[in-house]
């Protein structure tokens, strides 16, 4: 009786025919360009050289060769090419770099080409920095960092993750598992050695060791989400009543016509967002629609959506921009003072051009940072983006030389590993906070990338792009 091969098998059979192809795919941004790059990785990659090129260059040395089609032997290129041997590549296997004169039917040719050698297809995405993972060369900490580095907008994004790139995550990482494992040896000692001399006062010492520990890892969860905020941009939200001029004012930020802007009350609905970079961070700043007591028996269900989104904006935002027209110092509308507080909150009291009389602060925003500003003629707007700039780097320039926690899946396996640690203090049983140590050290390995990991694989890397 004929025996079929399990679901299972079959796909780790694909699984390793996927791992014994040679990959290959453009590396540069598609379109015309001076020069394009096509990277090539795998067993076979040797091949490239071999049937397509006029001469073998040297390991590692850029080489000017003419590139041939492997079956008609038309010429398709004069490029350099460079072939890095494996290990010693970033994938870890044989790998053949093309860089090719940029124009889309020299690109279009040579991919073609390279199909119709054995083994080749053109690689997923990701998949390169997947066989680096593979091979040991990155880890899942420096695989996100090399992610935040292609994806990096500002300076202050750059530097996270050249940090992470280089591994400043894992060696903090790893030195924390590692005084784990050290305390677990000494505890399996005690376990399965009971008769012999050990050293007196051993659980004791773990145990301290083990307070040290949680407090260093509180200690780096404690910084307020600033690497996850620097990696994703710090939230400004501007609220306030309508025709404040709140878009007006968004538009100024931005230099340019981001929101509409009417004299009619209630053109913004939804919520418009513009990126900056404020002294080389990221801000998302965010205009909301305006805030207002509204009657019970409104019918008006979009507006209503609009403040409640406005509303749920303003209470995520690290920093609230609150926008109010100074005409109206007697009567500022109080939806939008309940959003406010003095720790993150500023105050700009617009259309000052139209009202410099009384020059008096009104005392339902005297707490705040107050500055008096003019979207028409722009007064004010240099002082009050001077002082947001101060805020950012305030709030973010300590995140500037830590190795900080960049993804909330970080911050959830220290959480997780935190809980293991404060059961191992619970317990007299050295058996039961061995187990609770060994489940510590487990949830530090998944972010590193040492132990349970595949779940995650697919979630990180398909949002790489192809070629890298």
């Amino acid at each position: 009786m004929c025996k079929f091969p399990s679901i299972e098998h079959e796909t780790l059979i694909g699984l390793d025919k996927m791992a014994s192809e040679t990959i290959f795919a453009l590396s540069t941004a598609p379109g015309q360009a001076g020069v394009a790059v096509i990277r090539i990785s795998g067993s076979t990659a040797k091949l490239v050289l071999e049937k397509m090129s006029s001469s073998f260059p040297e390991p590692r040395v850029a080489a000017l060769i003419k590139l041939f089609d492997p079956e008609d032997k038309a010429e398709l290129d004069r490029c350099l090419a460079l072939w890095f041997p494996g290990p010693s590549s970033f994938t870890g296997e044989d790998v053949v770099e093309l860089h090719l004169h940029g124009g889309r039917a020299v690109v279009d040719g040579t991919i073609e080409a390279l199909a119709k050698l054995p083994d080749f297809r053109p690689a997923e995405a990701g998949e390169f920095t997947r066989r680096a993972f593979d091979n040991d060369k990155l880890d899942l900490t420096e695989v996100e960092g090399l992610s935040d580095l292609i994806a990096a907008e500002t300076e202050a994004q750059r530097k996270q993750a050249i940090r992470q790139m280089d591994g400043e995550l894992s060696k903090l990482v790893e030195g924390w598992r590692n005084r784990l494992v050290r305390m677990l040896a000494y505890l399996e000692a005690e376990i399965d050695f009971p008769d012999e001399e050990l050293e007196e006062g051993i659980s004791a010492q773990v145990k301290h060791n083990i307070e040290q520990l949680i407090e260093d890892i509180k200690h780096h969860l404690a910084e307020s989400h600033r690497g996850e905020r620097l990696r994703n941009g710090i939230k400004i939200a501007i609220v306030g009543p309508p025709n404040a001029g709140k878009s007006s004012l968004l538009n100024a930020l931005a230099r340019r016509e981001v929101a509409i802007v009417s004299d009619v009350a209630g053109t913004t609905r939804d919520i418009i967002e513009v990126h900056l970079d404020l002294s080389g961070y990221p801000v998302i700043v965010s205009d909301t629609a305006g805030l207002r007591e509204i009657e019970e028996n409104t019918t008006d269900g979009i507006e209503l959506e609009g403040i409640r989104r406005a509303k749920q904006n303003a209470e995520s935002a690290d920093l609230c921009l609150a926008v109010f027209d100074i005409a109206d110092r007697d009567n500022f509308d109080t939806e939008t003072l309940k959003l406010l507080n003095s720790d993150n909150s500023f105050v700009a009291l617009n259309k000052n051009d139209l009202n410099q009389a009384d020059q008096t602060i009104p005392s339902s925003v005297s707490g705040f940072d107050i500055t008096k500003i003019s979207t028409k003629s722009s007064d004010g707007l240099d002082i009050l983006l001077e002082k947001l700039n101060s805020w950012v780097v305030s709030n973010m320039g300590q995140s500037g030389s830590s190795s900080g926690i960049t993804r909330q899946r970080h911050r959830s396996a220290l959480l997780e590993c935190l809980d293991s640690l404060g059961r191992s203090l619970e317990t007299d049983l050295p058996e039961l906070c061995a187990e609770d140590l060994r489940l510590a050290t487990r949830y530090l390995g998944r972010i590193t990338g040492k132990v349970d990991v595949e779940e995650l694989l697919d979630v990180i890397f398909r949002d790489f792009c192809i070629g890298k």
